[in-house]
């Protein structure tokens, strides 16, 4: 009998032995193995493609040529999607279900309510602008609503222009750009991919879709996907494009950027990026002018990264708008505060 128990400690004993072996050898194949691998991946990285997150976002001084002038602006909303200056220079933010009026001292005189979460936002000649998802409405500064447009089915407009006799309205599901008169009426779309023309068609990989029209009477859009601003007639024909791909100052960096844009005075244009956080200006040919503010003059409380794909920047972004001093206007999409920046002397 004690035989028998002493043959079966052992055998029980070897087994222990025999798992504890076979975990201490699985355990030392995958430290070699994620050793190795790690290691095999370092090297396999070209040079050119390594890139540090802290040197990428420290500027150089020289080419801050912005400074913050003024006590950032909290807007109190959830969820800011827009920003715009009037011809009075109020600020106006859109977010949640509400538009909101700022004066120049940034106290908030006006709070009007919308039927629904707001998409975007433009205000020209006293009339509001509003997009919500697939339409557009259009109010008096004083709240009055003075227009309710058919919606354009599978549409989400994330960018208004407003000109003498019509409305752009920049659709980052369709990926293109609709034309209407300003009573609503439907005129036509343009951007659409057509090799014939020589257009590539929008690459909208997330709702970051801007449209303006600029001081030479075309229209500048933003083509994130492809790092470019893209210049068109009203027709749609391509007149031409500026922007390169780059994690360099001088380019647009990861998968998608610029994701907003403005027009100075002087005809050069503020940029938006996120990834890497950035607000730039630059002229008509694409040539860096400066440096408005980066993830630190921002205060970003972000991720900040050199995103790859879309969902690497998934948090919230910024927009942009200049007024006819110069005065550059940041809405942070992160702490729903708005940045106001004018140049340096």
């Amino acid at each position: 009998m004690k035989q028998r128990l002493h043959k079966q400690r052992a055998k029980a004993d070897g087994g222990g032995v025999a798992v504890l072996l076979a975990l201490t050898a699985f355990g030392a194949g995958f430290l070699a193995y994620w050793f190795v691998d790690r290691r095999f991946v370092r090297q396999q990285v070209p040079q050119a493609y390594r890139y540090s997150i802290e040197e990428l976002t420290a500027i150089e001084p020289s080419w801050l040529v912005y400074r913050q002038s003024r006590p950032p602006i909290e807007t109190a909303l959830l969820e800011a999607v827009a920003i715009d200056v009037d011809s009075e220079g109020a600020i106006w933010a859109a977010g949640d279900r509400k538009l909101l009026r700022f004066n120049s001292d940034g106290r908030k005189d006006t709070e009007i309510s919308l039927s629904a979460k707001p998409t975007a936002f433009k205000t020209v000649d006293g009339v509001l602008y509003v997009a919500m998802t697939d339409r557009i409405e259009t109010y008096s500064p004083t709240g009055e609503r003075l227009s309710a447009w058919a919606p354009v089915r599978t549409a989400l407009f994330t960018s208004i222009a407003v000109g003498p006799e019509d409305v752009f309205a920049a659709d980052a599901v369709g990926k293109v750009i609709h034309r209407f008169d300003k009573q609503g009426n439907a005129l036509g779309r343009l951007g659409e991919k057509n090799p014939s023309r020589g257009i590539e068609g929008f690459v909208i990989p997330s709702p970051y879709f801007d449209v303006l029209i600029a001081h030479d009477g075309l229209l500048r859009v933003n083509n994130p996907g492809r790092q470019r601003i893209e210049a068109y007639t009203f027709d749609g024909h391509l007149e031409w494009h500026w922007g390169i791909p780059s994690v360099k100052l001088e380019g647009f960096s990861g998968c998608c950027n610029p994701i907003a844009l403005a027009q100075l005075p002087d005809g050069t244009f503020v940029t938006g990026e996120k990834g890497l956080v950035r607000v730039k200006v630059h002229d008509d040919h694409g040539r860096l002018v400066g440096v408005v503010a980066g993830p630190q003059q921002l205060g970003w409380k972000g991720p900040i990264r050199v995103c790859q794909t879309p969902e690497e920047c998934g948090s919230r972004g910024l927009d942009v708008a200049a007024d006819g001093q110069g005065r550059i206007y940041v809405l942070e999409q992160v702490r729903n505060t708005i940045l106001i920046f004018e140049k340096n002397e």
